[in-house]
């Protein structure tokens, strides 16, 4: 009988270098939100990965950049200390980016912090041969990064070889999970994220990151169903008729296909209702920062 092991990966690495396209990768299905935009991960996501006898947890953390705002300190305070507690670190750079400022912040923070690390250089389909090689050898120059792994989290290329050698971090232990949970997320936290999702995706360009979103109540129902309220902030009140649309289309629009993947994810039918509302002061909310696991810094 294979004996059992368990540990904590965090992944670490500037926004939007596919973090939490390698974490829905790994564990075998969406956990985790992905979208085109930068800085979209808030919450520390937590994805459940099985190999070899280990049940890997997989802490999608947010990226890592130079802090502006309360909530940009605080996500940044998230990722460090996700990457403190876990067995196993992990920086990812997106080759085709190369090594960025942004790259080179995280690179300082685990250099300031004297943190070994594994190096996944994503989105290796990319680049050129040579280009790669170059990042490499770049790379190499910090001695903390200890093992060198090229994938594309996206097309999967890579994965085999590095779920071994996540794996053989994991320390004994027994599992924390069912086999079949895939994710560590609370369900009001689920449908404020899949909401939020939507919003990005479907906005594109029309809106700065100045949103948020917030289950404001989950009521299981006798029929085995739920309902679900959640609030879409934005800062001005110019901002509210871009997302509400034309006869409320666009809230709709969001509302549908943000249902769609939570009742997917709860394993329930899902009537959602996504309520939009004009907040200047969200970021300086404590309970916003509680909801979503972050440390509320004054």
């Amino acid at each position: 009988m294979t004996q059992q092991r368990f540990g904590i990966i965090a992944l670490l690495g500037a926004p939007n270098v596919g973090k939490s396209t390698l974490v829905n990768a790994l564990v075998g299905q969406k956990v985790a939100i992905v979208t085109s935009k930068v800085q979209t991960t808030r919450a520390r996501l937590r994805g459940i990965a099985h190999h070899a006898g280990a049940q890997m947890v997989l802490v999608d953390t947010p990226g890592v950049f130079r802090p502006r705002r309360r909530l940009d300190r605080a996500m940044t305070r998230a990722a460090w200390q996700e990457s403190r507690r876990a067995d196993a670190r992990c920086v990812l750079i997106d080759a085709s980016r190369g090594m960025d400022e942004e790259s080179g912040v995280v690179l300082a923070g685990l250099r300031k912090r004297r943190t070994e690390a594994l190096c996944l250089i994503n989105k290796i389909d990319r680049v050129r041969r040579d280009t790669l090689l170059q990042l490499i050898d770049a790379l190499r120059a910090n001695a903390f990064l200890t093992d060198f792994f090229l994938i594309s989290a996206l097309r999967g290329d890579g994965l085999g070889e590095l779920r071994e050698a996540l794996a053989d971090r994991c320390p004994e232990g027994v599992w924390h999970y069912p086999p079949e949970q895939a994710a560590d997320i609370p369900l009001r936290l689920l449908a404020a994220e899949c909401v939020r999702e939507q919003a990005y995706v479907q906005l594109h360009q029309e809106l700065p990151y100045d949103l948020a979103t917030e289950t404001v109540s989950w009521k299981d129902l006798p029929d085995g169903s739920a309902r679900v309220d959640v609030c879409l902030l934005v800062r001005r009140t110019s901002q509210k008729p871009i997302v509400v649309g034309e006869g409320g289309r666009r809230v709709r629009s969001i509302s549908a296909a943000a249902r769609h993947a939570l009742a997917a994810a709860a394993g329930c039918v899902i009537h959602l209702f996504v309520h939009v509302k004009v907040d200047p002061s969200w970021q300086d909310r404590q309970e916003h920062y509680d909801a979503l696991g972050l440390e509320f810094i004054t």
